[in-house]
């Protein structure tokens, strides 16, 4: 586990205690629960913290993570991504059963949350900073200490509840209009919402530029008062695990770089649709189709 400490990070390991490098300026912070995933194959990584942040790296940019774990699982595939992590006695535990009606996601238990006071100084005036709440997770009042960020938002975690065997539902999310007014750029899924088209309207209504992802369909996105749909090429899909993050990061990406949201639109669709042909963490973009996906904006 890391635990805080002014300008060092500590890795907790096997009950060990070892200082590591110093903390230095990163590009891209994203702050949001990394996750174990129960799969008929067993245990694996997840949350939208691990996967934003490798598609992050994988476009160049320096990244760092603010988390809750437990240290079930190695953090092998972040290795060289610095994490820093609040204690948990267990991490959040997803669990995704098909049935014949479709998939019934299970929350099998939950890691503290997480405030402005867990984000290290050397952090907190990171170009983007991305929000990606898993299960509740991050306290929404956090939107407000990043006035000099491109502050970027995926809310699935704040539309989603549990019951007492940890089935998950769609729920209410009383802060949104709060939340998104300081977000520069919203990305979420047509099934966070449950297909629900008056709530995305009313989402949109309080965001400067808002993706919502439709899987297969691929994206359509709200700005300026205009809607644009964007559809991906075609390809043999795997695995989507992950797809919706892999999107929103370089979204957020090409966002920052670019100032066009159409253009960021157009990127993370295209490169999106990558990861759907390779399973999990597999997904993750190379270099060559990053490369693919660039286009000259004047």
């Amino acid at each position: 586990m890391y635990a805080r400490h002014t300008g060092y990070m500590f890795l907790r390991y096997n009950q060990t205690m070892l200082q590591i490098t110093p903390l230095e300026p990163i590009d891209y912070l994203v702050v949001g629960h990394i996750t174990v995933d129960l799969t008929p194959q067993g245990l694996r990584l997840g949350g939208t913290a691990t996967y934003a942040a490798l598609t992050a790296r994988a476009l160049g940019l320096r990244v760092g993570v603010v988390t809750s774990w437990g240290a079930e699982l190695p953090l092998g595939p972040l290795s060289g991504i610095p994490v820093a992590s609040f204690p948990a006695e267990q991490s959040t535990t997803f669990e995704n059963i098909q049935t014949p009606d479709g998939r019934v996601q299970y929350i099998r238990a939950a890691a503290p949350r997480l405030d402005y006071y867990h984000i290290p100084e050397p952090w907190r005036s990171t170009p983007i900073v991305h929000l990606g709440p898993v299960a509740q997770e991050v306290e929404p009042a956090l939107v407000r200490n990043f006035p000099d960020s491109l502050l970027c938002l995926t809310p699935q975690g704040w539309l989603r509840g549990w019951d007492d065997d940890g089935k998950v539902y769609p729920t209410d999310w009383p802060e949104a209009s709060f939340v998104l007014q300081y977000c520069g750029g919203t990305v979420l899924s047509i099934e966070d919402v449950a297909d629900d088209e008056e709530r995305i309207e009313d989402m949109a209504a309080f965001c400067h530029v808002m993706a919502v992802t439709e899987a297969s369909q691929g994206a359509r996105l709200f700005w300026n008062g205009d809607v644009r749909r964007f559809r991906p090429p075609a390809v043999e899909e795997v695995d989507a695990t992950g797809a919706g993050d892999i999107f929103a990061a370089a979204f957020f990406f090409r966002l920052h770089t670019t100032r066009d949201p159409w253009e960021a639109a157009r990127f993370a669709t295209q490169l999106s649709a990558f990861s759907v042909t390779r399973p999990g963490l597999a997904g993750i973009p190379t270099q060559d189709e990053v490369s693919a996906c660039m286009v000259e904006v004047l």
